[in-house]
């Protein structure tokens, strides 16, 4: 629906999509209802729908939103040529997008069971383009040689769980500094595929 001129949406839609997150990531999507999301803005209940029609458009919004910033990010890097350049690349790149966005990354797991199938199928789609973006660089360095792993799918799965599960413990201020820990990664994902 049309916002009208002098209305407040550019400040008022993030600020939805920021308190749909937070409650979201902290209860649960199926524990949250608009109306908890409209005090948590400061808006009549009405008001949200002049943002999302409803509460599972605005779960998928979050969640198609994640994905496509996450794939744009990655795309507008200037990877390196070799193999093992590009995975550490791509093991710094996914540690630092996801540290900053813990609510983001939760959700974007947790929820998922809760879109509809057509939703469901389009962020599926998104997440695959992303694995594939590492499976590309698994299979070249098997034929180049620098990679051994028995399956190239499953060490995609596998190396991107470990990778977003480190929003699961890491807090800013503790032992490890984000440096620390995309050191620490890259060196367990390089001894994982190693030749």
């Amino acid at each position: 629906m049309a916002r009208t001129q002098g209305s407040h949406s550019e400040i008022t839609g993030p600020r939805i999509r920021e308190a749909a997150l937070h409650l979201f990531a902290k209860h649960g999507f199926a524990a949250v209802s608009m109306r908890q999301i409209a005090g948590e803005v400061g808006v009549q209940v009405g008001a949200l729908y002049n943002y999302t029609p409803d509460k599972q458009a605005l779960l998928f919004s979050l969640l198609e939103g994640h994905m496509i910033d996450l794939l744009e990010a990655w795309r507008s890097l200037d990877t390196p040529q070799s193999p093992e350049a590009r995975l550490e690349a791509f093991v710094r790149f996914h540690i630092a997008f996801h540290l900053d966005r813990p609510e983001a990354v939760f959700i974007s797991y947790m929820e998922l069971r809760n879109l509809d199938p057509e939703n469901f199928s389009r962020i599926e789609r998104l997440r695959r383009d992303y694995e594939d973006a590492l499976e590309t660089i698994l299979r070249d360095g098997v034929a180049k040689g620098v990679f051994a792993l028995p399956d190239s799918k499953l060490t995609t799965l596998a190396v991107i769980a470990m990778l977003t599960g480190v929003t699961t413990w890491y807090r800013p201020g503790g032992r490890l500094g984000p440096d620390d820990v995309s050191r620490l990664y890259w060196d367990m994902v390089r001894k994982t595929v190693a030749a």
